[in-house]
Protein backbone atom coordinates (compact mmCIF):
# COMPACT_ATOMS: atom_id res chain seq x y z
CA UNK A 1 0.00 0.00 0.00
CA UNK A 2 2.03 3.53 -0.80
CA UNK A 3 1.46 6.69 1.45
CA UNK A 4 -1.41 7.79 -0.80
CA UNK A 5 -3.37 5.20 -0.26
CA UNK A 6 -3.29 5.40 3.18
CA UNK A 7 -6.03 5.28 5.59
CA UNK A 8 -6.67 6.68 9.30
CA UNK A 9 -8.43 4.09 11.50
CA UNK A 10 -12.09 6.08 11.20
CA UNK A 11 -11.89 4.96 7.38
CA UNK A 12 -11.68 9.05 6.43
CA UNK A 13 -8.10 8.99 4.96
CA UNK A 14 -5.76 11.88 5.69
CA UNK A 15 -6.75 15.00 7.04
CA UNK A 16 -5.86 17.46 3.90
CA UNK A 17 -4.94 20.16 6.03
CA UNK A 18 -1.77 18.95 9.13
CA UNK A 19 -2.41 19.75 12.63
CA UNK A 20 -2.13 23.11 14.20
CA UNK A 21 -1.23 23.84 17.84
CA UNK A 22 -3.41 26.73 18.50
CA UNK A 23 -1.99 29.64 20.54
CA UNK A 24 -3.31 32.90 21.60
CA UNK A 25 -0.37 35.78 22.07
CA UNK A 26 0.08 38.50 24.24
CA UNK A 27 1.55 41.15 21.90
CA UNK A 28 1.48 44.01 23.89
CA UNK A 29 4.43 46.67 22.80
CA UNK A 30 6.19 43.48 20.89
CA UNK A 31 7.71 44.78 17.58
CA UNK A 32 5.16 43.36 14.70
CA UNK A 33 6.39 43.75 11.13
CA UNK A 34 3.89 43.94 7.86
CA UNK A 35 5.39 43.94 4.45
CA UNK A 36 2.67 45.17 2.12
CA UNK A 37 0.68 48.11 1.43
CA UNK A 38 -2.50 47.12 0.22
CA UNK A 39 -5.73 46.29 1.97
CA UNK A 40 -4.56 42.36 2.92
CA UNK A 41 -1.63 44.30 4.66
CA UNK A 42 -3.71 46.62 6.54
CA UNK A 43 -5.88 44.37 7.99
CA UNK A 44 -3.23 42.94 9.96
CA UNK A 45 -1.79 46.11 10.80
CA UNK A 46 -5.10 47.16 12.45
CA UNK A 47 -5.63 43.84 14.17
CA UNK A 48 -2.16 43.83 15.40
CA UNK A 49 -2.49 47.55 16.41
CA UNK A 50 -5.60 46.38 17.90
CA UNK A 51 -3.74 43.92 20.38
CA UNK A 52 -1.11 46.71 21.39
CA UNK A 53 1.66 45.97 18.79
CA UNK A 54 4.63 48.02 18.22
CA UNK A 55 3.94 48.17 14.08
CA UNK A 56 6.34 48.93 11.15
CA UNK A 57 4.60 48.25 8.17
CA UNK A 58 7.56 48.33 4.87
CA UNK A 59 5.74 48.96 1.48
CA UNK A 60 6.69 51.42 -1.26
CA UNK A 61 3.16 52.72 -1.24
CA UNK A 62 0.33 52.01 0.94
CA UNK A 63 -3.76 52.38 0.87
CA UNK A 64 -5.84 54.84 2.04
CA UNK A 65 -6.60 52.40 5.64
CA UNK A 66 -2.98 52.03 5.90
CA UNK A 67 -2.06 55.74 5.52
CA UNK A 68 -4.99 56.41 8.01
CA UNK A 69 -3.04 54.26 10.64
CA UNK A 70 0.10 56.01 9.40
CA UNK A 71 -0.88 59.63 9.80
CA UNK A 72 -2.66 58.79 13.16
CA UNK A 73 0.69 57.40 14.39
CA UNK A 74 -0.26 53.97 15.20
CA UNK A 75 2.37 52.48 12.72
CA UNK A 76 5.43 53.33 11.10
CA UNK A 77 6.15 53.11 7.72
CA UNK A 78 9.05 52.45 6.08
CA UNK A 79 8.89 53.39 2.47
CA UNK A 80 10.98 50.81 0.09
CA UNK A 81 10.38 47.66 -1.15
CA UNK A 82 9.44 45.12 1.10
CA UNK A 83 12.54 42.23 1.08
CA UNK A 84 14.13 38.95 2.83
CA UNK A 85 16.50 41.18 3.34
CA UNK A 86 14.52 43.43 5.96
CA UNK A 87 14.49 40.61 8.36
CA UNK A 88 18.37 39.68 8.39
CA UNK A 89 18.90 43.65 9.01
CA UNK A 90 16.81 43.51 11.68
CA UNK A 91 17.72 40.41 13.07
CA UNK A 92 16.59 39.90 16.78
CA UNK A 93 13.97 42.83 16.38
CA UNK A 94 10.73 41.51 14.98
CA UNK A 95 8.57 39.16 17.45
CA UNK A 96 6.45 38.21 14.42
CA UNK A 97 5.80 39.03 10.55
CA UNK A 98 2.98 39.38 8.89
CA UNK A 99 3.89 39.38 4.63
CA UNK A 100 1.43 40.35 1.94
CA UNK A 101 3.24 41.68 -0.82
CA UNK A 102 1.33 40.45 -3.35
CA UNK A 103 3.86 38.74 -4.80
CA UNK A 104 4.23 35.00 -4.19
CA UNK A 105 8.08 34.51 -4.40
CA UNK A 106 8.87 37.85 -2.30
CA UNK A 107 6.12 36.49 -0.12
CA UNK A 108 8.04 32.93 -0.26
CA UNK A 109 11.66 34.61 0.41
CA UNK A 110 9.97 36.71 3.80
CA UNK A 111 8.64 33.62 4.98
CA UNK A 112 11.68 31.42 4.24
CA UNK A 113 14.22 34.15 6.27
CA UNK A 114 11.74 34.24 8.86
CA UNK A 115 12.10 30.76 9.45
CA UNK A 116 15.60 30.91 9.31
CA UNK A 117 15.97 33.65 11.91
CA UNK A 118 13.33 31.89 14.54
CA UNK A 119 10.60 34.56 13.47
CA UNK A 120 7.19 33.64 13.38
CA UNK A 121 5.85 34.59 9.87
CA UNK A 122 2.57 34.48 8.57
CA UNK A 123 1.67 34.30 4.75
CA UNK A 124 -1.52 36.08 3.74
CA UNK A 125 -1.18 34.32 0.65
CA UNK A 126 -0.77 30.85 1.45
CA UNK A 127 -1.20 29.99 5.33
CA UNK A 128 0.24 26.49 4.87
CA UNK A 129 3.05 27.73 3.35
CA UNK A 130 4.42 29.31 6.44
CA UNK A 131 4.65 28.34 10.01
CA UNK A 132 2.10 30.02 11.45
CA UNK A 133 -1.31 31.63 10.42
CA UNK A 134 -3.73 33.84 11.87
CA UNK A 135 -7.38 31.79 11.72
CA UNK A 136 -11.05 33.61 11.26
CA UNK A 137 -11.53 34.38 14.82
CA UNK A 138 -15.10 35.42 16.61
CA UNK A 139 -15.43 38.01 19.12
CA UNK A 140 -17.46 38.09 22.31
CA UNK A 141 -17.93 40.07 25.31
CA UNK A 142 -15.64 40.06 28.20
CA UNK A 143 -12.37 39.35 26.16
CA UNK A 144 -14.03 36.01 24.61
CA UNK A 145 -12.31 35.01 21.18
CA UNK A 146 -13.24 31.87 19.05
CA UNK A 147 -10.65 30.87 16.89
CA UNK A 148 -11.52 29.04 13.98
CA UNK A 149 -9.62 26.90 11.53
CA UNK A 150 -11.52 25.57 8.38
CA UNK A 151 -9.12 22.96 7.65
CA UNK A 152 -7.11 24.43 5.12
CA UNK A 153 -10.50 25.90 3.50
CA UNK A 154 -10.51 29.74 4.28
CA UNK A 155 -13.95 29.69 3.05
CA UNK A 156 -15.60 27.19 5.80
CA UNK A 157 -13.70 29.08 8.34
CA UNK A 158 -14.98 32.89 7.88
CA UNK A 159 -18.57 30.47 7.45
CA UNK A 160 -18.24 29.39 11.09
CA UNK A 161 -16.81 32.15 12.36
CA UNK A 162 -19.60 34.50 11.84
CA UNK A 163 -22.33 31.84 12.63
CA UNK A 164 -20.69 31.70 16.14
CA UNK A 165 -20.17 34.94 16.61
CA UNK A 166 -24.12 35.76 15.90
CA UNK A 167 -24.12 33.22 18.48
CA UNK A 168 -21.79 35.63 20.57
CA UNK A 169 -23.74 38.36 19.88
CA UNK A 170 -27.06 37.52 20.45
CA UNK A 171 -26.46 35.88 23.97
CA UNK A 172 -27.14 32.39 22.90
CA UNK A 173 -24.15 30.76 23.69
CA UNK A 174 -22.88 30.58 27.66
CA UNK A 175 -21.20 33.58 28.30
CA UNK A 176 -21.13 33.82 32.31
CA UNK A 177 -17.60 33.49 33.93
CA UNK A 178 -16.98 29.86 36.07
CA UNK A 179 -14.04 30.67 37.26
CA UNK A 180 -14.48 31.01 41.06
CA UNK A 181 -14.40 35.06 41.84
CA UNK A 182 -11.75 36.36 44.36
CA UNK A 183 -12.81 36.99 48.26
CA UNK A 184 -14.39 40.19 48.41
CA UNK A 185 -14.25 41.33 44.98
CA UNK A 186 -17.72 42.98 43.94
CA UNK A 187 -20.40 42.96 41.42
CA UNK A 188 -22.28 44.66 39.39
CA UNK A 189 -25.60 45.31 38.27
CA UNK A 190 -26.86 45.61 34.98
CA UNK A 191 -30.49 47.38 34.48
CA UNK A 192 -31.90 45.75 31.40
CA UNK A 193 -35.06 46.96 29.81
CA UNK A 194 -36.51 43.19 28.33
CA UNK A 195 -38.96 45.30 26.24
CA UNK A 196 -42.88 44.91 25.63
CA UNK A 197 -43.05 41.31 26.58
CA UNK A 198 -41.73 39.56 23.16
CA UNK A 199 -38.59 38.27 23.35
CA UNK A 200 -37.68 38.82 19.88
CA UNK A 201 -37.85 43.13 20.90
CA UNK A 202 -35.43 42.02 23.38
CA UNK A 203 -31.77 43.81 22.78
CA UNK A 204 -28.76 41.99 21.63
CA UNK A 205 -26.87 43.43 24.30
CA UNK A 206 -29.72 42.61 27.24
CA UNK A 207 -29.63 38.80 25.84
CA UNK A 208 -25.72 38.94 25.97
CA UNK A 209 -25.84 40.08 29.74
CA UNK A 210 -28.48 37.56 30.55
CA UNK A 211 -26.17 35.27 29.46
CA UNK A 212 -23.70 36.64 31.63
CA UNK A 213 -25.82 36.96 34.61
CA UNK A 214 -25.34 34.90 37.92
CA UNK A 215 -28.46 36.38 39.64
CA UNK A 216 -31.37 37.51 37.25
CA UNK A 217 -34.22 39.46 39.01
CA UNK A 218 -37.34 39.92 36.65
CA UNK A 219 -40.84 41.05 37.14
CA UNK A 220 -44.11 39.66 35.50
CA UNK A 221 -43.84 42.76 32.53
CA UNK A 222 -40.62 41.63 31.03
CA UNK A 223 -39.84 39.33 28.64
CA UNK A 224 -40.10 36.05 30.78
CA UNK A 225 -40.00 33.32 27.88
CA UNK A 226 -36.19 34.07 27.88
CA UNK A 227 -35.66 33.05 31.51
CA UNK A 228 -36.21 29.43 30.19
CA UNK A 229 -32.84 29.54 28.21
CA UNK A 230 -30.45 30.27 31.29
CA UNK A 231 -28.47 27.78 32.86
CA UNK A 232 -29.79 25.67 35.20
CA UNK A 233 -26.97 27.60 38.01
CA UNK A 234 -28.30 30.80 37.18
CA UNK A 235 -30.66 32.10 40.05
CA UNK A 236 -33.79 33.26 38.98
CA UNK A 237 -35.38 36.07 41.62
CA UNK A 238 -39.06 37.00 40.54
CA UNK A 239 -40.54 40.38 42.28
CA UNK A 240 -43.50 41.19 40.05
CA UNK A 241 -45.75 43.06 41.18
CA UNK A 242 -49.91 42.64 40.00
CA UNK A 243 -52.52 45.26 40.53
CA UNK A 244 -53.27 45.16 44.15
CA UNK A 245 -50.80 42.73 45.39
CA UNK A 246 -46.95 43.97 45.55
CA UNK A 247 -45.68 41.04 47.68
CA UNK A 248 -41.67 42.85 47.39
CA UNK A 249 -41.35 46.67 47.98
CA UNK A 250 -39.40 48.79 45.96
CA UNK A 251 -36.67 48.75 48.80
CA UNK A 252 -36.73 45.34 49.31
CA UNK A 253 -35.63 44.59 45.63
CA UNK A 254 -33.09 47.34 45.96
CA UNK A 255 -31.73 45.60 48.87
CA UNK A 256 -31.71 42.06 47.01
CA UNK A 257 -30.13 43.49 43.66
CA UNK A 258 -27.19 45.39 46.42
CA UNK A 259 -26.93 42.30 48.44
CA UNK A 260 -26.00 40.08 45.37
CA UNK A 261 -24.02 42.35 43.89
CA UNK A 262 -21.48 42.96 47.35
CA UNK A 263 -21.14 39.20 47.27
CA UNK A 264 -19.29 39.54 44.25
CA UNK A 265 -22.28 38.15 41.66
CA UNK A 266 -23.33 39.86 38.46
CA UNK A 267 -26.69 40.93 38.72
CA UNK A 268 -29.33 41.27 35.68
CA UNK A 269 -32.45 43.50 36.66
CA UNK A 270 -34.64 42.64 33.68
CA UNK A 271 -37.33 45.20 33.57
CA UNK A 272 -40.60 45.39 30.88
CA UNK A 273 -40.34 48.00 28.62
CA UNK A 274 -37.61 50.71 29.26
CA UNK A 275 -35.79 51.28 33.10
CA UNK A 276 -36.15 54.73 32.51
CA UNK A 277 -39.56 54.70 31.30
CA UNK A 278 -41.97 54.77 34.57
CA UNK A 279 -39.88 51.75 35.50
CA UNK A 280 -38.11 52.98 38.73
CA UNK A 281 -34.84 52.45 36.78
CA UNK A 282 -33.04 55.38 38.29
CA UNK A 283 -34.32 54.97 41.54
CA UNK A 284 -32.57 51.48 41.40
CA UNK A 285 -29.25 52.76 39.95
CA UNK A 286 -29.14 55.50 42.73
CA UNK A 287 -29.54 52.83 45.18
CA UNK A 288 -27.11 50.89 44.16
CA UNK A 289 -24.23 53.85 43.26
CA UNK A 290 -24.84 54.71 47.20
CA UNK A 291 -23.43 51.21 47.95
CA UNK A 292 -20.78 51.51 45.62
CA UNK A 293 -21.78 49.15 43.18
CA UNK A 294 -21.55 49.67 39.69
CA UNK A 295 -24.24 49.94 37.11
CA UNK A 296 -24.91 49.99 33.69
CA UNK A 297 -27.98 50.53 31.81
CA UNK A 298 -28.81 48.28 28.65
CA UNK A 299 -32.05 50.43 27.23
CA UNK A 300 -35.07 48.87 26.10
CA UNK A 301 -37.92 49.21 23.55
CA UNK A 302 -41.03 50.81 26.04
CA UNK A 303 -44.24 49.85 25.95
CA UNK A 304 -45.57 53.50 25.26
CA UNK A 305 -44.20 53.63 21.95
CA UNK A 306 -44.26 50.29 20.94
CA UNK A 307 -47.61 48.85 22.17
CA UNK A 308 -49.60 51.75 20.18
CA UNK A 309 -47.76 50.61 17.31
CA UNK A 310 -48.51 46.69 17.46
CA UNK A 311 -52.00 47.99 17.49
CA UNK A 312 -51.49 50.75 14.50
CA UNK A 313 -51.33 53.60 16.31
CA UNK A 314 -48.21 55.60 15.43
CA UNK A 315 -47.84 58.59 18.56
CA UNK A 316 -46.85 60.94 15.95
CA UNK A 317 -47.77 61.45 12.61
CA UNK A 318 -47.09 63.75 10.23
CA UNK A 319 -49.90 66.34 9.56
CA UNK A 320 -51.65 65.15 13.00
CA UNK A 321 -49.47 65.82 15.71
CA UNK A 322 -45.80 65.75 16.50
CA UNK A 323 -46.00 66.02 20.28
CA UNK A 324 -46.41 62.70 22.62
CA UNK A 325 -46.94 63.10 26.08
CA UNK A 326 -45.81 59.92 28.57
CA UNK A 327 -47.82 59.75 31.67
CA UNK A 328 -49.06 56.48 34.50
CA UNK A 329 -52.37 57.08 34.97
CA UNK A 330 -52.18 54.28 38.05
CA UNK A 331 -53.17 56.76 40.31
CA UNK A 332 -55.48 58.69 37.80
CA UNK A 333 -55.28 61.27 35.70
CA UNK A 334 -53.49 64.14 37.94
CA UNK A 335 -49.66 63.17 36.38
CA UNK A 336 -50.87 63.36 32.50
CA UNK A 337 -52.70 66.54 33.01
CA UNK A 338 -49.38 68.11 34.52
CA UNK A 339 -47.35 66.68 31.92
CA UNK A 340 -49.74 67.39 29.43
CA UNK A 341 -50.48 71.26 30.73
CA UNK A 342 -47.26 72.59 28.67
CA UNK A 343 -47.89 70.33 25.63
CA UNK A 344 -49.16 71.46 22.25
CA UNK A 345 -53.19 70.74 22.29
CA UNK A 346 -52.88 68.30 19.67
CA UNK A 347 -50.21 66.43 21.45
CA UNK A 348 -50.78 62.11 21.90
CA UNK A 349 -51.31 61.14 25.55
CA UNK A 350 -49.60 58.15 25.97
CA UNK A 351 -51.36 56.72 29.55
CA UNK A 352 -49.46 53.80 31.82
CA UNK A 353 -51.22 51.27 34.35
CA UNK A 354 -54.68 53.19 34.06
CA UNK A 355 -57.13 50.35 33.65
CA UNK A 356 -58.73 50.66 37.00
CA UNK A 357 -59.00 54.34 36.80
CA UNK A 358 -60.03 54.30 33.39
CA UNK A 359 -63.75 56.08 33.84
CA UNK A 360 -62.30 58.74 36.55
CA UNK A 361 -59.27 59.41 33.89
CA UNK A 362 -61.22 60.24 30.94
CA UNK A 363 -63.69 61.91 32.80
CA UNK A 364 -60.81 64.37 34.57
CA UNK A 365 -59.46 65.03 30.73
CA UNK A 366 -62.71 66.13 29.16
CA UNK A 367 -62.99 68.54 32.51
CA UNK A 368 -59.50 70.04 31.93
CA UNK A 369 -60.54 70.35 28.66
CA UNK A 370 -60.22 67.68 26.17
CA UNK A 371 -63.20 67.37 23.85
CA UNK A 372 -65.69 64.46 24.33
CA UNK A 373 -65.07 62.89 21.34
CA UNK A 374 -61.45 63.12 20.83
CA UNK A 375 -60.44 59.61 20.35
CA UNK A 376 -58.85 56.98 22.38
CA UNK A 377 -57.83 53.87 22.36
CA UNK A 378 -56.67 50.76 24.86
CA UNK A 379 -54.19 47.88 24.31
CA UNK A 380 -54.54 44.80 26.30
CA UNK A 381 -51.00 42.10 26.22
CA UNK A 382 -49.27 44.05 23.51
CA UNK A 383 -47.40 42.51 21.50
CA UNK A 384 -48.28 38.74 22.58
CA UNK A 385 -51.04 36.44 20.91
CA UNK A 386 -53.55 37.69 23.57
CA UNK A 387 -53.18 40.89 22.15
CA UNK A 388 -56.38 42.87 21.95
CA UNK A 389 -57.12 46.66 21.27
CA UNK A 390 -60.22 48.83 22.13
CA UNK A 391 -61.27 51.94 20.14
CA UNK A 392 -63.53 54.86 20.89
CA UNK A 393 -64.01 58.10 22.49
CA UNK A 394 -63.30 59.65 25.87
CA UNK A 395 -66.74 59.76 26.35
CA UNK A 396 -67.66 56.26 25.95
CA UNK A 397 -63.79 54.95 26.28
CA UNK A 398 -64.36 53.40 30.03
CA UNK A 399 -67.83 51.37 28.58
CA UNK A 400 -66.20 49.98 25.90
CA UNK A 401 -63.35 48.17 27.63
CA UNK A 402 -65.65 47.20 30.80
CA UNK A 403 -68.31 45.23 27.92
CA UNK A 404 -64.78 44.04 26.20
CA UNK A 405 -63.59 42.51 29.78
CA UNK A 406 -60.37 43.80 28.42
CA UNK A 407 -57.42 42.34 31.03
CA UNK A 408 -54.38 44.57 31.94
CA UNK A 409 -51.49 45.41 31.59
CA UNK A 410 -53.06 47.88 29.61
CA UNK A 411 -51.31 51.18 27.21
CA UNK A 412 -53.55 53.55 26.55
CA UNK A 413 -53.96 55.99 24.37
CA UNK A 414 -55.75 59.30 23.43
CA UNK A 415 -55.93 61.61 20.31
CA UNK A 416 -56.41 61.99 17.00
CA UNK A 417 -53.27 59.27 15.80
CA UNK A 418 -56.10 56.92 17.26
CA UNK A 419 -57.84 57.30 14.20
CA UNK A 420 -55.02 55.61 11.95
CA UNK A 421 -55.48 52.36 13.29
CA UNK A 422 -58.75 52.34 11.14
CA UNK A 423 -56.27 51.98 8.30
CA UNK A 424 -53.18 50.51 9.08
CA UNK A 425 -54.68 47.91 11.84
CA UNK A 426 -52.34 45.49 13.88
CA UNK A 427 -48.90 45.62 12.97
CA UNK A 428 -47.44 43.04 15.48
CA UNK A 429 -47.12 40.02 13.57
CA UNK A 430 -48.92 38.40 16.27
CA UNK A 431 -52.80 37.45 15.16
CA UNK A 432 -54.46 39.17 17.70
CA UNK A 433 -57.51 37.92 19.65
CA UNK A 434 -60.80 39.34 18.08
CA UNK A 435 -62.53 41.90 19.29
CA UNK A 436 -65.16 44.28 18.42
CA UNK A 437 -63.85 47.40 17.40
CA UNK A 438 -66.41 50.17 18.92
CA UNK A 439 -66.21 53.75 17.62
Amino acid sequence: MTASTLIDRTGRGPDPAPARYPVLLDMTARPALVVGGGPVAARRAAGLVEAGADVTVIAPAVCEDLADLVTGGRVRWWVQEGSADDLARANGRWWLVHTATGDPDVDSAIARRADELGVWCVRADRAGASAAHTPAVAHGPDGIQVAVSGGGDPGRARAIRDAVAAHLATGTLPLRRTRARRPGGRGRVILVGGGPGDPGLLTVAGRQWLARADVVVTDRLGPTAVLTELGADVEVIDVGKTAGHHPITQDSINRILVDHALAGRTVVRLKGGDPFVLGRGGEEALHCLEHDISVEVVPGVTSAVSVPAAAGIPVTHRGITTSVVIASAHAGAGQALDAARSAPRDATLVLLMGLSGLADTAAELVASGRAPDTPAAVISDGWSPRQRTVTGTLATIACDVAAARLPGPVVIVVGEVVGLRRQLGDLSGAPPTPIRQVG
